[in-house]
């Protein structure tokens, strides 16, 4: 399914046929529509028509929610995502300094709805979730050493796909509980703290998030602190965009970032 979500990220504008999706999918078109339907609550023709997002921006612009949108294009859906409790714990500046000396930490790679990624744990939380292509595991492995240079390290798959299905496990209406633990700056906290109290299937502009912290003028700073973020989806940034509509840029990819909205909000 991440194939086929990361072939409609770069071709949505091509309006593929259902026949060509399932081909991507390896599927027949009447099992390949079956097993999206059941994934995402909507035909596939619906979620492309949704992923174009023409009429989104114009109704995002005007400031309507992203719910209010999804009902007025016709995607509504009665199934909903389940709710991440996120509890942020941060390095101390000691901490930090001493690298992660005595700090345990597994990682591994594993497949998500939106395409592998490397997630890292320790006893503290979660220290990391990117989502990576093949070609970057050496490289996002090795930046995730350098990170914490005097940290113990073990590659454990396993426990990175354990941990993977519990986060991206949509069938759960329950609420999910985390930890994270992370290094940022006070300011990096605050921001990434607001972002948690978003919901899946809403919007906010990189102002409304300045404001939220108190910061009006700071809609650059902001812009910063969400692009640092070393825990994709689960400090949700792919739900900021830009105050005119437009979803803008995602570290890991625009095309990433348009699906998760679109995703979100149709199953919401």
């Amino acid at each position: 399914m991440a194939e086929v979500i990361d072939y409609l990220s770069q071709h949505y504008a091509e309006q593929p046929t259902l026949e060509q999706m399932a081909s991507v999918a390896g599927l027949s078109p009447y099992h390949f529509q079956r097993k999206f339907r059941a994934w995402v609550g909507v035909t596939p023709k619906s979620f492309i028509q949704y992923l174009t997002f023409d009429n989104a921006k114009e109704l995002l612009s005007k400031g309507k929610s992203v719910l209010d949108v999804t009902d007025e294009i016709g995607l509504s859906s009665p199934s909903r995502l389940h709710d991440i409790c996120l509890k942020i714990e941060a390095a101390s500046p000691g901490e930090i300094k001493c690298g992660g000396q005595g700090l345990a930490i597994d990682y591994g790679f594993g497949f998500t709805p939106f395409g592998e990624c490397l997630v890292a744990s320790s006893p503290r939380g979660i220290v990391k979730l990117v989502f990576v292509a093949a070609s970057e595991r050496d490289q996002a492995a090795s930046k995730l050493l350098f990170e914490w240079p005097q940290a113990s390290f073990r590659r454990n798959d396993q426990i990175a796909i354990n941990l993977i299905e519990k986060i991206f496990n949509y069938e759960n209406n329950e609420t999910l509980a985390l930890s994270a633990y992370v290094k940022g700056t006070q300011f990096q906290l605050r921001v990434w703290s607001a972002l948690l109290k978003t919901a899946p299937g809403e919007l906010i502009s990189y102002g409304q998030l300045a404001q939220s912290i108190g910061k009006p003028r700071a809609s650059r700073a902001v812009g910063t602190a969400v692009s640092t973020n070393t825990l994709g989806y689960l400090i949700p940034c792919h739900r900021v965009i830009r105050g005119t509509g437009v979803i803008g840029h995602y570290r890991w990819g625009a095309g990433r970032k348009r699906v998760m909205i679109a995703y979100e909000a149709i199953r919401n």
